[in-house]
């Protein structure tokens, strides 16, 4: 996969703003053909951070019969990552893009 494809942007609710807090762990959306591998060279490739933990998480759709074999999707599927930066890492800025 193409590593500028990988990471689609950052999900801010209220446990990944705690995990960033607490400790360098982030919450990412990413493409659904990522994988671990792909994640952990994309933020070292373009946004310059070490990576010590990946992990993968899946959202199911959730849908909705709305009558007469109609369905309507409430919840698209996604996949995100939440990732854990080594300790001598800076800081991950999803604005500080560079294309190398």
């Amino acid at each position: 996969m193409e590593l500028s494809r990988v990471i689609l942007g950052s999900i801010v609710t209220e446990k990944a703003e705690r995990l960033k807090a607490a400790g360098k762990t982030y919450t990412l959306k990413v493409a659904h053909g990522a994988t671990k591998v792909d994640v952990r060279k994309a933020l070292k490739e373009f946004y310059d951070t070490d990576v010590t933990n990946v992990r993968v998480l899946r959202t199911r759709p959730k849908t909705r019969v709305i009558g007469q074999g109609k369905v309507m999707e409430k919840r698209h599927a996604m996949k995100k990552v939440m990732v854990t930066l080594a300790a001598g890492s800076k800081p991950l800025d999803l604005a500080a893009f560079t294309k190398r």
